[in-house]
């Protein structure tokens, strides 16, 4: 129970993190827009379990951590398109190198949600024990919704 509460807080943080950046891609030509709404996000749970002060500069550091490397991560796509686009005009695309782009992009994905989690577990770790329940209990109710 308590593994899974611990992973399900983890994924959450991931969850909040990446879904910062999925609302954000209408905005994706405004990465400050996008940091903007992740912050509004994780400032409405800290200030759901009422965190201190120290809670709230060491978990904002973690966002921001991840906002870091999401933009990123964001941020070198340019060259994968140049990459589809030149296949796109040859007469005879080149399938290795095309299938190397998907595996490195999905290796830096693979990675950045590695990241995310234990980014997760930092958080959970800076929370008390009833701030964890608070927000699982949070969780839970959107996760009923959604079902």
């Amino acid at each position: 129970m308590r593994r899974n509460v611990i992973i399900g807080l983890a994924l959450g943080v991931a969850v909040v993190a990446l879904a910062g950046f999925g609302r954000g891609w209408h905005h994706r030509h405004d990465p400050a827009r996008m940091a903007e709404l992740v912050t509004e996000r994780v400032d409405d749970a800290l200030d759901d379990v009422d965190a201190t002060p120290e809670q709230r500069q060491r978990i904002h550091a973690v966002k921001d951590r991840m906002l870091a490397r999401a933009k990123e991560l964001h941020g070198d796509r340019a060259e994968g398109r140049e990459v589809i686009l030149e296949a796109w005009k040859s007469d005879a695309p080149d399938a290795a190198k095309l299938h190397a782009l998907v595996d490195e992009r999905a290796d830096a994905m693979r990675k950045l949600a590695h990241e995310a989690v234990d980014a997760g577990i930092e958080v959970h770790g800076i929370l008390t024990p009833e701030q964890r329940a608070k927000l699982a209990e949070k969780a839970e109710r959107r996760m009923s919704r959604h079902r």
